[in-house]
């Protein structure tokens, strides 16, 4: 990106080495402008993780931490780990391995408690919970908002954001009060996959230019991802590895510098207190 010079931060992907692009992704990101990158563990049972003591599951942050500290070696600026529970897996636990709802619970909290301890070592940045997007049960969705409640006490321990994966939702501010009342900031709470618009956590907005354009000009705080999947067998999934940096670009070119600065310097550092522009080489 010849003509811009800003951080330019893609909030929330994922990469894997063994099977997907990997490296090569983050090559393509900063070929085109990217600089910084917060790299979410894989789903557990991705990794062939298929187990129900936690800590089996230290592998996949692992791994992680690996990806990160080799994307760091090859970005501008940095890459950062975002280490949880994806809450699809309470519907793996209770459908296929004969868990109950509560038993399920018990063995997500478990795992965020081992992510915490990678947060106290200074190896990750944040945490990632959530709640499923799609139908479940009620014991599902009550075990699944206990998980949830618990991540944000860890985060408010460990004095970091935590990431969300939920239903879509323009109003989520049920959600930034539970973290609230266990002391975490409500702005330190991120719904991934956002759309342009949100009460309550902030918003990492999916990077279609319509609800970039949308959070640009709320004036709101927010970031922008790809949620990139790297997977092989799912190309297209979402979006690419270049689609942030693209998304900047037109940005600029719209006359959105102000939005800009708020969705790759001002937001970071209010949510995760990371200093974009400092961590540039």
């Amino acid at each position: 990106m010849d003509d811009l010079e800003t951080p330019v931060l893609d909030n929330h992907l994922h990469l894997d080495c063994e099977d997907g692009r990997g490296m090569d992704a983050v090559d393509d990101f900063v070929r085109v402008g990217g600089t910084h990158l917060l790299i979410v563990n894989q789903p557990s049972w991705k990794l062939g993780v298929e187990s129900t003591d936690p800590e089996d599951f230290r592998p996949v942050f692992e791994t992680t931490c690996e990806i990160v500290e080799n994307a760091t070696e090859r970005l501008p600026g940095q890459a950062w780990a975002i280490l949880g529970a994806h809450p699809g897996l309470l519907s793996r636990l209770t459908d296929e391995r004969d868990c109950s709802p509560t038993e399920a619970r018990d063995c997500m909290q478990g795992i965020l408690e081992i992510a915490a301890e990678y947060l106290k070592e200074g190896r990750a940045l944040g945490l990632k919970s959530g709640r499923p997007h799609y139908e479940v049960s009620e014991a599902v969705w009550e075990a699944s908002n206990d998980v949830m409640k618990h991540a944000f006490t860890l985060g408010a321990k460990a004095d970091c954001a935590v990431q969300l994966h939920t239903e879509a939702s323009e109003d989520l501010t049920e959600i930034a009060e539970w973290a609230e009342d266990r002391g975490l900031a409500a702005h330190r709470v991120v719904k991934h996959y956002a759309g342009g618009r949100l009460a309550g956590p902030t918003p990492s907005v999916m990077s279609n230019t319509d609800w970039i354009q949308t959070a640009a000009e709320t004036g709101e705080s927010f970031l922008m991802e790809t949620d990139f999947i790297d997977d092989p067998d799912r190309p297209g999934a979402v979006l690419g590895p270049k689609t942030v940096p693209r998304r900047v670009q037109w940005l600029a070119e719209n006359g959105y510098d102000e939005a800009i600065a708020r969705a790759h310097i001002e937001t970071p550092k209010q949510t995760y207190g990371i200093d974009t522009e400092a961590t540039l080489s």
